[in-house]
């Protein structure tokens, strides 16, 4: 496949000629298929080795841009001081005769000019830009120009806009689609910062200005657009001292005699000092040494925007902590409230970005989602934003619990233990995160009780519908207990509320089953004869069945095939056990005991009170036995059941054990009855 495939390496490739070729060499569909395929399999192999060359130089491309930006910072810095050292030299500049007076021709010339563009500068925005009404006389002109709007997070254009800029206001407008202007709004260029955003993350020739209004992103559309706009709007900064410094009188030096005096009282080390001490321009110009602080602090707001902007959170949040704590050390070097207010804003904007990266971590899988949150959580924990950090968390958790468990009933599987796994696994990692915060677990507590409550809505509105069967009702509680009683092990007992949300329709179900079941009890015709099994096996599958359920009807049995008793006393036999055991069940709660008693009672009372039909000819005896077996074998029975299963007293049940006791039913006849060897 090789050989077949170097005419993709050859620089003079063509898609047409290969094409061609092709179709010539191909010999039917199938070798063009084989073809395609070799042609796919040396594009994943292409493919492959790419991503592992990138990944083998990955971290040396990072390091290679930093290196970059950090190089690009420092050269504007020093192009920065560079101007304004010459700034300063040639406001020192003092030149004589024909120098001069040339210098003030060309000054008034200068002026002449500027006066021209500021009213030129006027006029085009009184008649370009819609809907301003502001007064632009006396104001200098100083830069113009088309921007682009980016969004803060993403770097998206919103939109074109247009920038006027005089000494002391910042016109902003918008540039419709017909190409003309419409005000947006004005900035004071004193009350405004200007950030240099490194071009990095394919975002170039970017910067920052921070308004009142906020932080706002504009894109210039070439290098030396950005560069001009930081300068212009630096000298809007500074434009009034400026003007100060050029119209003050240069500082005159002290009269011979004073300074002779005062140069004989000082030692000479103090002036071998104070001219260490000073620079050669200091010591002329007579000027204080201002205190710009470190280097590393004067770039800080640029270098945390720029570690956000390629998503080194954590890089970004050690850098805001260091400047915040150096700050609250030391306010007396330049620009300290500046920058403090700057760090301050990008601190809100890092803030922001976190707690969207949060909110992006919804995921139908309840662990991956909990696995990408921990990075962002830990950040916010460490920059003290918990509270928000902890409410964004559990929003996203309930929209993962929820979709897991939308998913679990289409495809039929058990929500509750679903749930609550879920449930105990939130738990954990909150705790996790957030253990040394008792506020934000008492949000725990409040969370979990809501999301408990919807389960019990899902429940009421899936499973515990109008009808269901006892039988499933009690295996759906019973299946909701278990999990539910092992959230304790972490601290959450639920298990009360639960029971609360549920008990209304529980106690309705059981109504209903109980009336359905009394309505079941002597609907079919009894012969009131003794219940032929037909086969010894059929007997024996029946005994067995019975002892599994808790009785032992052996004693009963007659013959090979007989039970001595009716059909009907039988199948009620079953029934009431296993009724017993799903009664036990749900009366695992004291509130639904009573009404899950008056059901067993009810209906055992029932079956009691069954008579012949009129006109049968029944053995008495034998009717009375069927109706002592009821109350002397199964009752006992089915009472010792129901309290192992509950853990519970069966108060009426014992009482009607009693009366029945008091009433000493007359003992039938005995027969004789033959013995089996089933046995």
């Amino acid at each position: 496949m090789a050989d077949k495939m170097k005419d993709f390496d050859k620089p003079d490739f063509s898609v047409e000629k290969y094409t061609k070729q092709l179709v010539k060499e191909c010999i039917g569909g199938p070798d063009v298929a084989q073809r395609k395929r070799d042609i796919q399999a040396y594009s994943d192999q292409t493919s492959a080795t790419l991503k592992k060359s990138v990944y083998a130089n990955y971290m040396q491309f990072i390091e290679t841009a930093k290196e970059i930006s950090h190089l690009e910072s420092e050269m504007y810095q020093l192009s920065h001081i560079l101007n304004e050292q010459r700034n300063i030299l040639s406001s020192l500049t003092d030149e004589k005769g024909s120098t001069k007076n040339k210098t003030e021709g060309d000054g008034e010339e200068s002026q002449a000019q500027d006066e021209m563009e500021n009213n030129h500068a006027t006029r085009a925005v009184k008649e370009m830009v819609q809907g301003f009404n502001g007064n632009l006389e006396g104001k200098t002109f100083l830069n113009e120009g088309a921007l682009i709007e980016l969004d803060s997070n993403d770097y998206r254009p919103i939109q074109r806009v247009f920038f006027f800029l005089f000494n002391d206001v910042l016109i902003v407008c918008k540039v419709k689609h017909d190409k003309r202007l419409e005000f947006l709004t004005e900035y004071d260029p004193k009350k405004i910062a200007v950030i240099n955003i490194k071009d990095l993350d394919g975002v170039k020739n970017a910067i920052n200005i921070i308004t009142p209004d906020g932080s706002k992103i504009f894109q210039s559309v070439t290098a030396a657009g950005k560069t001009e706009w930081i300068e212009q709007l630096e000298i809007a900064f500074r434009f009034d001292q400026q003007k100060k410094n050029k119209k003050g009188q240069a500082p005159q030096p002290p009269p011979k005699s004073k300074r002779n005096s005062a140069m004989q009282q000082e030692s000479p080390t103090d002036t071998k000092s104070l001219q260490s001490d000073l620079s050669p321009t200091e010591s002329q110009t007579g000027k204080v040494v201002e205190n710009h602080g470190p280097e590393w602090i004067a770039t800080a707001s640029e270098e945390i925007q720029t570690l956000i902007a390629q998503r080194h959170f954590e890089d970004a949040q050690i850098l805001i902590k260091r400047t915040q704590e150096y700050i609250k050390k030391d306010k007396t070097f330049l620009h300290a409230n500046e920058i403090q207010s700057k760090v301050k804003v990008l601190e809100t904007n890092l803030t922001n970005v976190l707690l969207q990266e949060l909110s992006n971590s919804q995921c139908r899988n309840l662990q991956v989602a909990l696995r990408a949150t921990r990075r962002s959580l830990k950040i916010l924990v460490d920059m003290g934003q918990q509270r928000q950090a902890s409410c964004t968390l559990l929003k996203v958790c309930s929209v993962a619990l929820r979709n897991a468990q939308r998913e679990a009933r289409r495809n039929n599987v058990e929500i509750s233990e679903l749930f609550f796994c879920d449930l105990a696994e939130v738990a954990c990692e909150f705790m996790t995160a957030f253990e040394a915060q008792p506020a934000c677990v008492s949000l725990l507590v409040v969370w979990c009780n809501t999301e408990l409550q919807y389960f019990a809505s899902q429940l009421i509105k899936h499973y515990l519908t109008k009808g269901t069967q006892l039988e499933t009702i009690a295996k759906c509680m019973e299946g909701i207990r278990k999990p539910c009683a092992k959230l304790t092990e972490i601290g959450l007992d639920l298990g009360y509320q639960l029971e609360g949300l549920l008990r209304g329709t529980l106690s309705q179900l059981i109504e209903e089953s109980r009336k359905r079941l009394l309505e079941t009890v002597g609907r079919t015709e009894d012969p009131w004869q003794p219940y032929n099994l037909q086969t010894k096996s059929n007997l024996k599958r029946l005994l067995l069945e019975l002892e599994v359920l808790g009785i032992d009807m052996r004693a009963q049995t007659t013959g090979d095939t007989w039970i001595n008793l009716t059909q009907t006393t039988v199948a009620f036999t079953r029934h009431f056990l296993q009724l017993t055991e799903y009664c036990g069940y749900l009366a695992k709660s004291e509130v639904l005991s009573p009404s899950l008693e008056v059901l067993l009672r009810d209906l055992l009372l029932a079956q009691q009170g069954v008579k012949p039909a009129t006109g049968l000819n029944v053995d008495p005896n034998f009717v009375v036995k069927n109706k002592r077996f009821l109350f002397e074998e199964l009752l006992p029975i089915c009472i010792e059941k129901f309290r192992k299963i509950s853990k519970s007293k069966c108060e009426l049940l014992l009482e009607l054990q009693q009366q029945f006791r008091k009433q000493q039913a007359p003992v039938p006849k005995q027969r004789s009855i033959y013995q089996t060897d089933l046995f």
